[in-house]
């Protein structure tokens, strides 16, 4: 994986993946090693306190999509990492609306602003890290899984799963446009991809071409 580095952390009810993404050896001004954090469920301080005592430095945070069970912990996280939070631009909504992301129905209320909103296609470089932005509308309008070639690595959030994929029957989703997000998207992606979901364990995308039964 060319010095990538993956870490994953179970966290919530939804038992949520939280990932932190880094570089073998790279380190920051303050010494620490720059990590990127992905999807932070609901335990931000948590998180802060966890990697900041392993000796890595949070500069950026991805958002996968806006529902309640992976947004939850990013106040906490943003403001005592003054990271910025990186998402799909049409997640805008989803973020905002307490009905949209399902903070109100788990009696949770939470709102996220973006500090970046990403255009389909979009790359950034943060943290020494560069990866793009793949718009995979489907689970939600704005769902959208990031890929580090580099790396060879996806993070897919709640789009595509080990053998499965997200559910649709929450608002703005749609099973249609989902499978045709993984057909046109993700699998024109190389095969030895490494994928990394919202929930559960890893797959490649040569796998989930090959059996997964969405999509055969």
């Amino acid at each position: 994986m060319n010095g990538f580095k993956i870490g994953r952390m179970v966290l919530g009810v939804c038992q949520t993946n939280c990932y932190f993404i880094y570089k073998e050896g790279a380190t920051a001004a303050n010494g620490l090693c720059p990590a990127l954090v992905v999807d932070p469920a609901d335990q931000g301080e948590q998180i802060y306190e966890s990697l900041t005592r392993k000796g890595f430095a949070v500069q950026g945070i991805l958002l996968t999509h806006g529902h309640v069970d992976h947004i939850l912990g990013v106040k906490a996280l943003q403001e005592l990492s003054g990271a910025r939070v990186y998402a799909c631009e049409q997640e805008r909504d989803v973020l905002q609306d307490m009905e949209l992301n399902l903070s109100a129905m788990f009696n949770l209320p939470c709102k996220v602003t973006a500090d970046v909103l990403l255009k389909d296609g979009e790359v950034c470089t943060v943290a020494g890290m560069t990866f793009r932005m793949i718009a995979t509308p489907g689970h939600t309008e704005g769902s959208c899984c990031y890929y580090f070639e580099e790396g060879s690595l996806l993070i897919s959030g709640d789009t595509l799963f080990e053998g499965s994929v997200g559910r649709t029957d929450f608002p703005t989703g749609s099973m249609s446009v989902l499978i045709r997000s993984m057909k046109q998207k993700l699998f024109a992606l190389p095969e030895k991809t490494i994928v990394y979901p919202g929930h559960g364990g890893s797959t490649t995308i040569g796998w989930e071409k090959d059996n997964n039964p969405f999509v055969i």
